[in-house]
């Protein structure tokens, strides 16, 4: 691993342990989705699994844009940004550091929720079970990768979550749509989810690379 990628990493792994901002409001926001839905739809019987999977998939997508905006409002107090783009390091390992960071607070909140989301809609996995250990990252790493990269392009405007949120859910329906679909069959068992598994697998391999190559111009950009 790079060493600039490994400093920032580090440095943001640490801010987050200390105060904790990131995971507790996401926690709090997607269990208040997940709550708020299985009062207004009765979960129980076959009705339930097909819920879940978008219920779970929209709590997280929500839940994860004030960690997303959270991740760059760091950086601009203290002028922390300006200093950084002095460094002889390229951007795209500053980037690589924000995706994972957040990836690993995404997932610590969704493997948290879990338990709790399986009780409150009664649900039982009729169909691979273990491939969900799959769809999930390949999923919050989609929604992070462009959260990261639109929550930079958007750090100088004075609405910048407002901003964020009308420049990210729109992109991110693809890889909402293969979510929520391969979460479904999943659970369901009723089909096959290995053709939304590639394309979720495919908007990843594009959007991250697309990001990678873009970074440094909008990072750089005054």
């Amino acid at each position: 691993m790079p060493r600039a990628l490994w400093t920032h990493l580090v440095k943001d792994l640490r801010i987050e342990w200390r105060s904790l901002d990131a995971i507790i409001s996401m926690l709090f926001f997607s269990g208040l989705v997940v709550v708020l839905f299985s009062i207004a739809f009765d979960p129980r019987g076959s009705f339930s699994q097909q819920i879940a999977g978008g219920v779970l998939c929209v709590a997280t997508m929500f839940a994860s844009v004030s960690a997303l905006n959270q991740a760059w409002a760091r950086e601009i107090r203290h002028r922390v940004l300006d200093a950084q783009r002095m460094v002889p390091a390229a951007g795209s390992e500053l980037f690589l550091a924000k995706v994972i960071a957040n990836f690993l607070f995404v997932t610590i909140v969704q493997v948290i929720l879990a338990p709790f989301f399986f009780i409150f809609y009664n649900l039982h996995v009729a169909g691979n079970g273990w491939l969900l250990a799959l769809v999930l990252p390949l999923g919050t790493w989609a929604l992070v990768g462009n959260g990261i990269f639109f929550a930079a392009l958007s750090i100088s405007s004075r609405n910048r979550e407002l901003l964020l949120s009308l420049i990210l859910f729109p992109i991110f329906i693809p890889a909402l749509l293969a979510m929520v679909q391969s979460t479904t069959s999943i659970l369901t068992g009723d089909s096959d989810p290995t053709l939304w598994i590639k394309m979720l697998a495919g908007y990843d391999i594009i959007f991250t690379t697309a990001s990678l190559l873009l970074f440094d111009v909008i990072f750089h950009a005054e």
